[in-house]
């Protein structure tokens, strides 16, 4: 074993910390999406007391798994986006225009995205892959 690894603490995945840090990353997202409250409280799946205390840094314990998989769904379509559409603004407002995509029938993103269910997110993030040539959850 190296010596790095040897004196490396685990990550809890699962902890206190790493959920705060991964609810900090989605809220800097959020912004730069230009969402609501209303809507990143949809996105999360949580009520409004939970997302408030969230964004006041107010995170008491780990997150529930279906939060975990919620974000893991948004990291990849951010990610996405960012190698689809390499113009920040490009990227952005992607979620905000209507589609003629199948999948979003003329409507925005967005909109399937605040279906509230977790498949919208992972169809969401498939059709990204599947932009992206290839899938690669």
């Amino acid at each position: 074993m190296s010596t790095l690894l040897a004196h490396t603490a685990p990550v809890d995945a699962f902890g206190r910390d790493t959920a705060a840090q991964a609810l900090a990353v989605f809220f800097r997202m959020a912004q730069e999406w230009g969402l609501q409250p209303a809507q990143e409280q949809v996105l999360l799946g949580v009520g409004r007391t939970t997302l408030f205390a969230w964004k006041a840094g107010r995170v008491r314990s780990g997150l529930e798994p279906v939060v975990l998989e919620r974000l893991s769904y948004l990291f990849r379509i951010y990610a996405a986006l960012e190698i689809l559409l390499p113009v920040p603004e490009r990227a952005r407002a992607w979620l905000h225009k209507p589609n003629a995509a199948p999948l979003f029938g003329g409507q925005t993103a967005l909109s399937r995205l605040l279906g509230g269910q977790v498949g919208d997110l992972m169809v969401v993030a498939q059709y990204l892959d599947a932009q992206r040539g290839g899938d690669f959850s």
